[in-house]
């Protein structure tokens, strides 16, 4: 290296250089100076604004270090642009000087976050890391290039170097999935607030419930309530997915399905039907991107004469367990939740009796209950067909256990939520 004064004449790239010095200042700062020279290294200094007539000589140029030293807000934008386009060609920059946050899309080499921070006697950076950040994206572009590459420096300090980054590195990186771990399990804690915390269990109905997400929190949402004196309203509704962007949809399912109207001293119950069809407009009004579609079935229970009406879109078939017989789905045409404003739903009723159990499920204990056939439709597991014999208590402690016990492949694994009555 000959020289480093200010150049301005694109003809400094007539040959392949190692270090092109990019800046608005006059000169290059004396220790890096004695640096390039002390390591036989090329080098070219080029007033940045004169950037653009070497657009086209890019594949000359080893390495780039920008001195960014009292920069305005044009320059520095003119900067950031100057940072994307040697990027673009693989070649790496040390920015020096005060750091900047710039608008930079970088890919890897040198992040205008992360850059050194250099004052005119370059006492904030160490003059070695300095070599090392130099040697090493030159050892990249010469690699790229197929061109011979000097070792950056003695193998024993950058391996100490580059293991002291990592350990940071991986200590950072702890902290952040332990922070997060910590923030979703709390994030399940609120989300099993939203769940009852009592059961409407009278002396003639009996009521159970399973609830196992797949993560900390579930896609699954379910409740069972006393709307009045002979009435309770009970759902599973499922958002499509799982893990939190699900379990954010199902806090607005919670909100959005309602069982009744109240004003003032009267109140009006809205049937199943219409509780699904208006779930269906409110979610559909939302326009929700990602995970926005959702399932839901919901039953309407009359605890005085067991008349039950139930309304499903999207969903499993409700289970009819009657003593004696074999499981028996409740079918009801009904689509999707929130893809068409429009779309229609059907009402369904049944009479219950003594005896009889209701069994509504999430698609996640699909696998615990039976599987659908294309000629034969949907046939129960014996499994399912043997718990049906159970009071509603047990075959949920049942599915619990099956739903811990059973080895699951892990991208089969999905939230799993029943509700069930037994008529006593």
């Amino acid at each position: 290296m000959t020289s480093v004064e200010l150049r301005n004449h694109v003809e400094v790239l007539k040959g392949y250089t190692d270090v092109l010095y990019l800046t608005n200042q006059s000169q290059m700062p004396s220790e890096l100076r004695r640096l390039l020279k002390s390591k036989k290294l090329s080098c070219v200094v080029l007033g940045i604004d004169r950037y653009p007539q070497i657009r086209d000589r890019l594949d000359l140029v080893g390495t780039a270090v920008i001195d960014a030293e009292g920069m305005d807000a044009s320059q520095q934008q003119r900067l950031a642009q100057i940072i994307e386009s040697l990027e673009s060609e693989k070649i790496g920059v040390v920015l020096l000087t005060g750091r900047v946050e710039m608008p930079v899309k970088s890919f890897s080499l040198t992040p205008s976050q992360s850059s050194f921070s250099m004052l005119s006697n370059m006492e904030s950076v160490s003059v070695d890391d300095l070599w090392v950040r130099i040697s090493m994206n030159l050892a990249y572009r010469k690699k790229s290039e197929g061109m011979a590459v000097k070792p950056a420096g003695p193998p024993q300090k950058i391996y100490r170097q580059h293991k002291n980054n990592l350990a940071e590195q991986l200590h950072m990186a702890e902290a952040l999935v332990g922070n997060l771990a910590e923030q979703l399990r709390l994030a399940g804690l609120v989300q099993q607030d939203f769940l009852p915390a009592q059961l409407p269990n009278i002396e003639k109905i009996k009521w159970a419930t399973a609830f196992q997400p797949a993560e900390w929190v579930s896609g699954d949402i379910y409740d069972v309530a006393r709307i009045d004196e002979r009435h309770i309203g009970f759902y599973i509704a499922d958002a499509v997915g799982h893990g939190l962007p699900a379990a954010l949809l199902t806090i607005f399912l919670k909100q959005a399905l309602v069982m009744r109207h109240t004003v003032e001293n009267d109140y009006r119950i809205f049937p199943p039907v219409e509780v699904v069809k208006n779930l269906n407009v409110r979610m559909a009004a939302q326009k929700l991107s990602g995970y926005q579609f959702a399932t839901c079935c919901y039953c309407l229970l009359n605890t005085e004469t067991f008349k039950l009406t139930y309304c499903r879109a999207g969903h499993p078939y409700p289970i009819l367990i009657r003593p004696g017989k074999m499981p028996e789905q409740l079918e009801a045409r009904g689509s999707l939740l929130g893809v068409f404003a429009q779309a229609e739903f059907v009402e369904r009723t049944v009479q219950l009796e003594p005896g009889d159990k209701l069994f509504l499920y999430s698609d996640g204990a699909d696998r615990f209950i039976g599987n659908y056939d294309d000629h034969a439709g949907f046939h129960f597991n014996d499994e399912f067909c043997e718990l049906s014999k159970l009071s509603i208590s047990e075959i949920m402690d049942k599915l619990t256990a099956f739903a811990h016990n059973k080895e699951i492949a892990v991208s089969e694994v999905d939230d799993i939520t029943a509700v069930g009555l037994e008529i006593l």
